[in-house]
């Protein structure tokens, strides 16, 4: 049975625990909103390019580009997006249990992230190549991605390039999701870039005529990079607020946990200290009784 004074130092271990748990939740909250809003801003951009797609696809007639080539897939590059930090709850667990049932045979990871790159390692996946992207993502970081996966499928080293990240819904949802990227044909998605409902259309033609200069075959070859850059820069984009709003809700459950375990723990010394006293005064009066 512990005595008060290890119950006395388990307390003030719980209070420190309590202390750094509560710190890292108010850091992870200013964080969040930045993440957060930064996420959201990106959101009218996307739509607005798919608009601009949509528009010029219409226009193209019989054009197409080698990113918009369907092939067999018989070798598949997977992006995953990961924290590089932990303490975020389930949200790496849930992410990488979704990249470990991708077939194996057929499938090398691109990572951004060390969580990423460290269940690559440990389940001796094929890995292509390893990024790291700042807790305010870089336009810069995701070309750099997006640069690296084209230049695989235009190579013919891989017949398909999908990305799986951590999609934001709210604070308190964010949903592992894994969403094509090349050929640009198979991207599905009502709107371009990421939705925060999960929603997705392929380029649909628009209704509305336009003018464009220089011809519309022209701007379309040179636009598709383009899209694809900014789909890697959202798709970052999400990941950090998904990170940050996770490791605010982790962070305040295990400061509540903290909390009611140092209630309990205060009960348990009251307990004990209280059942010390009785029975020194059982000793005394026994004592005081015997001699008389």
């Amino acid at each position: 049975m512990p005595s008060t004074r290890d119950i006395r130092r388990r307390i003030k271990s719980v209070k420190n625990t309590a202390q750094i748990t509560k710190a890292m939740q108010m850091v992870a909250s200013a964080k969040m909103r930045k993440a957060q809003q930064a996420a959201l801003s990106g959101r009218p951009y996307a739509e607005l390019m798919n608009d601009v797609l949509s528009a010029v696809a219409g226009n193209t007639g019989d054009f197409t580009s080698p990113l918009m080539e369907a092939r067999e897939v018989k070798k598949r590059a997977v992006i995953v997006v990961s924290t590089d930090k932990g303490l975020c709850g389930a949200l790496n667990t849930n992410l990488l249990r979704e990249a470990a049932r991708l077939d194996k045979d057929i499938t090398v990871f691109i990572t951004a992230g060390r969580k990423a790159s460290q269940f690559v390692a440990r389940a001796k996946r094929p890995l292509a190549a390893e990024f790291n992207y700042r807790d305010n993502p870089l336009f810069s970081e995701a070309r750099a991605i997006s640069k690296f996966a084209q230049g695989m499928f235009l190579k013919g080293e891989v017949d398909r390039v999908d990305v799986l990240f951590s999609n934001f819904i709210n604070v308190m949802t964010q949903k592992p999701e894994l969403r094509s990227f090349l050929p640009i044909g198979e991207i599905k998605a009502v709107e371009a870039g990421v939705d925060g409902e999960g929603g997705g259309a392929a380029l649909v033609k628009n209704t509305t005529e336009y003018l464009f200069e220089p011809g519309a075959e022209q701007l379309f070859g040179s636009l598709l990079p383009h899209y694809l850059n900014f789909q890697i820069f959202q798709v970052l984009l999400e990941a950090k607020a998904s990170e940050h709003s996770a490791r605010m809700v982790a962070m305040k459950s295990a400061t509540d946990n903290a909390k009611q375990m140092i209630k309990d723990l205060t009960l348990e010394y009251n307990k004990l200290r209280q059942a010390n006293i009785t029975r020194e005064l059982l000793e005394i009066t026994s004592a005081a009784m015997a001699m008389g």
